[in-house]
Parts: structure tokens; C-alpha cells; sequence
């Protein structure tokens, strides 16, 4: 059984920073693309990040610049360091994991089939 669990979330001023980790078990992790999605209230879930089995990542233009995707294969754990946190961040991160092996990153979330359960980033003014 595939489980992601989310961790590194939690309330912070703008312009601080966060890790969030996202620790894989059940699955080849080293064989499977990884994503960051956010869900802001009353918003829809949104890509924010993603990095394929082979280390290549890919972000949104809302963090691009603040923010880097990386994984630790030896870990089966994905992070994503934000940096220059905005209000606007605030959302509950999700992590997920691709359901190609050996596939690219995707902005889509069908994409991927298993997810955390969520760990909430709060950034105040």
C-alpha cells in the first residue's frame, strides 16, 4: 500500500520560509515523478511543483524563483524548500506521486494516483 505523509507545515510572516517533506513508502519511489499541489480556501487544488524520476523539476510561475523542488531517493522523501513567502501562499500543500513509472513531472493532477493527507502552510502579513 502506497502512503505519502506530508510534514514542515505551519504558520510563518511573510518573507519567512518553510520545508515541506513528503515521506513515500509502498511504492519503487526512486521510479516515479513526484508533485506539490496547494489548495487555498474556496480555490481549487493548483500544481505548484514537480520533479520526475530523473531529478528534472518544473514549477508554477506563482513560486518560480521562491521555491525548489528535490527528492532524496536513499530518504523516498520529496521536499519542497518555499522561500519569500507571500499571504498569498497560504493553502494546504499536498504531495503526490506519478502513476508512470519512470515518467515526466505533469500540472495535471489525474496524473498521479496516490496522495497525502495535506499539511497546512500559513503565511501572515
Amino acid at each position: 500500500q502506497v502512503q505519502l505523509v506530508e510534514s514542515g507545515g505551519g504558520l510563518v510572516q511573510a518573507g519567512g520560509s518553510l520545508r515541506l517533506s513528503c515521506a513515500a513508502s509502498g511504492r519503487t519511489f526512486i521510479s516515479y515523478a513526484m508533485g506539490w499541489f496547494r489548495q487555498a480556501p474556496g480555490k481549487e487544488r493548483e500544481f505548484v511543483a514537480g520533479i520526475s524520476w530523473s531529478g528534472s523539476t518544473y514549477y508554477a510561475d506563482s513560486v518560480k524563483g521562491r521555491s525548489i523542488i528535490s527528492r532524496d531517493n536513499a530518504k523516498n522523501t520529496v521536499y519542497l524548500q518555499m522561500n519569500s513567502l507571500k499571504p498569498e501562499d497560504t493553502a494546504v500543500y499536498y504531495c503526490a506521486t506519478a502513476k508512470a513509472r519512470r515518467g515526466s513531472w505533469s500540472r495535471i493532477e489525474s496524473q498521479y494516483d496516490y496522495w497525502g493527507q495535506g499539511t497546512q502552510v500559513t503565511v501572515s502579513s
